[in-house]
């Protein structure tokens, strides 16, 4: 197995051992961070009805033009899925941060969702 081959493995293989132990209630709906090159993701779920109640990500409108694969990008996706759950009526969230090191991008998501009132 090449390198890339391997490293894909182990990423799929941490995202399903946390999948295991993380679940989305009404009540507490998980925040899923989907990491890319280029681009970040976030979306609220409640994995109960398997709904996707609140998204952000990079691709927006108002990211256009602009650099979205740096940390300031990332906190700008944090506060505005943030401010989304807020309206939506959502203040505690189950944090999946997707396998990935709780490090850079995904760590500033994080501090901007908890920045617009998410407590996690």
């Amino acid at each position: 197995m090449d390198k890339n081959k391997a490293k894909l493995a182990g990423l799929k293989r941490r995202q399903r051992r946390v999948r295991g132990k993380i679940f989305g209630t009404p009540e507490r709906p998980r925040l899923r961070v989907v990491r890319t090159n280029a681009n970040i993701y976030a979306m609220i779920v409640d994995d109960t009805k398997g709904n996707t109640l609140v998204s952000a990500s990079t691709l927006e409108a108002e990211f256009k033009g602009t650099h979205t694969s740096n940390k300031e990008a990332a906190a700008k996706v944090g506060e505005l899925i943030g401010k989304r759950a807020v309206e939506a009526g959502i203040k505690q969230v189950t944090f999946d941060r997707g396998g990935r090191i709780y490090h850079g991008r995904v760590k500033a998501l994080a501090d901007g969702a908890r920045a617009a009132g998410l407590e996690f």
